[in-house]
């Protein structure tokens, strides 16, 4: 029986390809999780208007997105959140990370104050000091 040549030379390789397929399921779940978390942001809401404010920072630090529709509903990472979950989901992202976490409020402009309320004392219970709201600038005429 004859022996393959390639068997002959001795070598040993590496079997490259279980890494490469885990280097392409990283790149796909960063692409995807970037992609969603961006979607986030851009759910479509009729936010108040205010007089004065300030633009987002330029730094990037960890957020959580609190989104409350008309009708009371909240959704957070675009799954509904009931309010008597949101301390313990405020305590997962902040530790997660690393005790630094600035909770923005997404709000439709015809939202009761009884409605965001629960967010800011669920964000105090969570040891959050840092809550942001989305407004849109009340531009001159």
């Amino acid at each position: 029986m004859r022996v393959p040549s390639h068997l002959d030379s001795g070598e040993v390789g590496i079997n490259m390809t279980p890494m490469i397929d885990v280097v392409f399921q990283l790149i796909i779940f960063f692409l995807v999780s970037g992609h969603l978390a961006k979607q986030e942001v851009h759910l479509e809401l009729p936010l108040p208007t205010a007089e004065s404010g300030q633009d987002p920072a330029a730094e990037e630090r960890p957020r959580a997105t609190i989104n409350v529709l008309a009708n009371g509903a909240l959704l957070m990472s675009g799954k509904p959140v009931l309010v008597e979950a949101l301390a313990a989901r405020f305590a997962e992202e902040r530790a997660a990370a690393g005790g630094d976490l600035e909770v923005r409020i997404r709000s439709d402009r015809a939202v009761p104050y009884e409605h965001v309320e629960p967010i800011l004392l669920s964000a105090a219970r969570a040891g959050i000091w840092n809550v942001t709201f989305s407004v849109y600038r009340n531009e001159p005429q």
